[in-house]
């Protein structure tokens, strides 16, 4: 193995960077080539590919986005397509490909394994919904920036004796708004793992209002409804002076958190390592701490993302 390709595909995470530095420097300090591919799949299939050198890799460890930038690009289920892909990695000389995103990125890397070409996955998505992995790179990031807001938000209410509904991303998981929500102390927290009762959070804002505490923070995951329709919902059983506001893309973008440039280092780093001792068609993640590699066709097409749920619990038992 000579050449080693690298993507990011998706959505934007904080500590893409990371793991693109990682990678191009891990395959340089093993005697290897690293080239960069723009715009995803995409640019992938139209051959904006180009060889990387270190130097323009200094400084971008805490620059948040993607250097190769990202596009969506669902032409990539067409088995044609895959096939130009592939052919442009032969013409460039790459024998295997780091696939950097989420899950429509796996999937881009599952059929490219599936048609026999070498290619590893690292999870690369603020909203921690990879299997095969306890995190994934940008999710520490997002999880802060959401909680920094919260709070600031809290503030307003306390002030204004208001309840606010803020909507955290995540698309169909609850890992942001859990965290964040434990994190800022909400006294309510909607994810889509688990049933929720509005009516049931109304009537605990009251409780709390007889019992001194008069405003109220609701973290609601984006994959359960809007806040501004979680809002009308909750209007229906009182008058809450009810906010709502949705945090959206500023989750995504800034500085990545010092544990998401870690991360994304050692699984950057282990996804080299892997492919220099003839390994591949493997998602990478991290399990209790430790680095692990399954077969990425087995993880997407049978296993799933668990959330910790048991965070739900935790936070009911902990707030007002």
């Amino acid at each position: 193995m000579k050449r080693i390709g690298i993507l990011t595909s998706g959505g934007d995470s904080q500590g893409m960077n990371a793991a693109v530095r990682a990678i191009a420097r891990s395959a340089m300090s093993a005697g290897l080539e690293a080239y960069g591919i723009n715009y995803g799949f995409k640019g992938l299939v139209e051959g904006n590919i180009f060889k990387m050198n270190s130097k323009e890799l200094d400084g971008i460890i805490n620059r948040g986005g993607t250097i190769l930038y990202s596009a969506r690009f669902p032409e990539f289920a067409q088995e044609e397509v895959q096939l130009q892909g592939i052919e442009q990695l032969k013409k460039f000389g790459i024998d295997a490909l780091v696939v950097i995103g989420g899950d429509g990125s796996y999937h881009g890397a599952e059929k490219l394994t599936k048609h026999g070409y070498n290619s590893i996955g690292v999870p690369g998505t603020i909203d921690n919904d990879i299997p095969g992995t306890d995190f994934t790179i940008g999710f520490d990031s997002a999880v802060n920036v959401a909680t920094e807001a919260l709070d600031r938000i809290n503030d307003t209410a306390t002030s204004h004796q208001r309840t606010f509904v803020v909507e955290v991303m995540g698309r169909g998981a609850g890992d942001i708004a859990l965290w964040a929500g434990i994190a800022a102390g909400a006294d309510a927290i909607v994810i889509p793992e688990r049933d929720y009762d509005i009516e049931a959070i109304a009537n605990k804002i009251k409780e709390n209002r007889e019992n001194g505490k008069d405003h109220a923070l609701i973290v609601l995951a984006e994959g359960v409804m809007s806040a501004q329709e979680f809002k009308e919902k909750l209007d229906q059983y009182g008058d809450f002076d009810s906010r709502a506001v949705t945090l959206a893309h500023i989750q995504r973008g800034g500085v990545p958190t010092a544990k998401d440039r870690v991360l994304a280092s050692r699984l950057g780093d282990y996804a080299v390592r892997l492919l220099l001792e003839g390994k591949g068609g493997l998602a990478i993640g991290i399990h209790d701490n430790k680095l692990v590699a399954t077969d990425i066709i087995d993880t997407l097409e049978n296993h799933k993302h668990k959330t910790d749920v048991s965070l739900l619990d935790l936070n009911d038992r902990l707030r007002f």
